[in-house]
């Protein structure tokens, strides 16, 4: 099923409200995606996941973009079928001075980390999701480091967060009288 196909069928089920904006295979989306309202993306993943036309079985990728001009971060959702050898893209638009989506860990449970690492980097909390903490960065980590305004402090507990360039570490000065001579 092509994901033109899968957005009609979408549509036809939940309704334009909650699934629209779609966006064909372009030389600006290397992958056709379709838009899914926040408030709607479990019902719609649901379907994906239990329609049998559809048969979502698998969730390949959740994942986070910061887009500061818009005021909003966009979380991804790459989806595939293994029975049906097809795939499709969501995409849910938050607000990026709060941004809130449900979670789909009752949909798949592989996106239990794959929030918590989205929550980690970006900031972007799932609601009722079982276990919402930091996955990366230790739990006293101040900002989320995809943000694109995040600035990286010079240390953290005492600890450069900065590396000088190794190869700089093994430039060898010859005295001068040395250099001469080579």
């Amino acid at each position: 099923m092509s994901p033109e196909a899968i957005f009609q069928a979408l549509q036809a089920k939940l309704g334009e409200d909650a699934v629209f904006d779609f966006h064909p295979v372009s030389a600006k989306d290397r992958d056709a995606w379709l838009q899914v309202a926040p408030a709607k993306i479990e019902p719609v993943c649901r379907l994906l996941r239990e329609a049998p036309e559809l048969d979502f079985d698998y969730l390949e990728c959740i994942t986070g973009v910061d887009y500061p001009d818009l005021k909003k971060i966009v979380v991804v959702y790459h989806i595939y079928s293994y029975a049906k050898k097809h795939r499709v893209v969501l995409k849910v638009f938050l607000d990026r001075e709060s941004p809130a989506v449900s979670t789909l860990v009752d949909v798949w449970s592989a996106a239990n980390w794959q929030e918590r690492e989205c929550f980690d980097l970006l900031g972007v909390r799932f609601e009722g999701h079982p276990d919402l903490r930091r996955l990366l960065l230790p739990d006293d980590w101040e900002g989320h480091p995809l943000r694109k305004d995040w600035q990286e402090k010079a240390e953290y507990r005492g600890i450069p967060t900065q590396r000088p360039n190794p190869v700089e570490l093994f430039k060898i000065k010859l005295p001068k009288k040395d250099a001469e001579a080579s």
